[in-house]
């Protein structure tokens, strides 16, 4: 299995990105997907969190009502649409894989992990 972040780049604050992962190796829509990220010196934050159909959404608090996760699992894809970024969003982004077709805001119900893509946001 492994998942593909991309989408990442210098953003100013107010400005949008939006992030992909892509899937490989395994039947994607049967699981749930979660965006994770970490700041420098900070511990890996739980974002947000996709079930297997894309009817179950979960968001933390530092993004709710600016971040939206969405999945095509005809594509094998799930995304992260960042809007309204701040500086503090700044931090490398994970998308991770569950072993259900549920998401968990905790790390260590991921299995599957890409390799993490660079935010910045500049003031």
């Amino acid at each position: 299995v492994q998942l593909q972040a991309s989408g990442g780049g210098l953003v100013q604050a107010g400005g949008s990105l939006r992030l992909s992962c892509a899937a490989s190796g395994r039947t994607f829509s049967r699981y749930g997907m979660g965006w994770f990220r970490q700041a420098p010196g900070k511990e890996r934050e739980f974002i947000t969190g996709i079930n297997w159909s894309g009817r179950d959404t979960r968001y933390g608090d530092s993004v709710k009502g600016r971040f939206t996760i969405s999945r095509d699992n005809a594509k094998n894809t799930l995304y992260l649409q960042m809007n309204s970024l701040k500086p503090e969003d700044t931090a490398v982004y994970y998308c991770a894989g569950s072993l259900s077709a549920s998401y968990y805001s905790e790390e260590s119900e991921y299995s599957y992990w890409g390799q993490g893509t660079q935010v910045t946001v500049s003031s």
